[in-house]
């Protein structure tokens, strides 16, 4: 499915699609390096642990959603998942070259969309104390900050957020 919002196309898209897969790599080599102190202060176990607690598992993907520019180009992506009984936004990162022209809420707008849609009462979702840019976005969309759920309760870093849609 495709849905036009004002400069962008949003589409709809599989988790393994080659474009989303890019994005994703994109946000990590951006993100990453932000974490790197704080990852590099665990030890093997508990670094083996975060991995699996912030290890996505692709049949969890019930939506991924691209922002395709004027030109054709994906500049964003982001995802819903099922989390036990809630589904939870992940993996949403937008192009440099595209911030600061609404493709994020336009994204963020789409999952809401499609939660909706899925019958989902709210949205929740986990980033990072390292990624203002992420929070203020999300805090001024309507999220607001809850308790750290699970699987996030080991990284100290973890900002959790809900926003109801009813």
């Amino acid at each position: 499915m495709t849905a036009s919002h004002a400069t962008w196309v949003l589409e709809s898209v599989d988790w393994d699609d080659r474009r989303a897969v890019a994005l994703r790599e994109a946000m990590d080599a951006e993100v990453s390096p932000r974490y790197a102190e704080v990852f590099a202060a665990f030890d093997a176990e508990v670094a083996a642990l975060l991995a699996e607690d912030f290890a996505v598992d692709p049949a969890s993907i019930v939506d991924a959603v691209l922002v395709i520019d004027a030109s054709g180009e994906p500049v964003g992506h982001a995802a819903l998942r099922a989390l036990g009984d809630e589904l939870e936004v992940k993996r949403v990162y937008v192009d440099p070259r595209a911030r600061g022209r609404g493709a994020s809420r336009a994204l963020m707008a789409e999952l809401e969309r499609l939660a909706r849609g899925r019958g989902a009462d709210r949205l929740i979702l986990q980033t990072g104390d390292r990624q203002p840019e992420a929070i203020a976005l999300y805090e001024s969309i309507g999220y607001r900050a809850v308790e750290v759920f699970p699987p996030y309760q080991r990284f100290p870093s973890s900002r959790c957020f809900a926003k109801p849609l009813r």
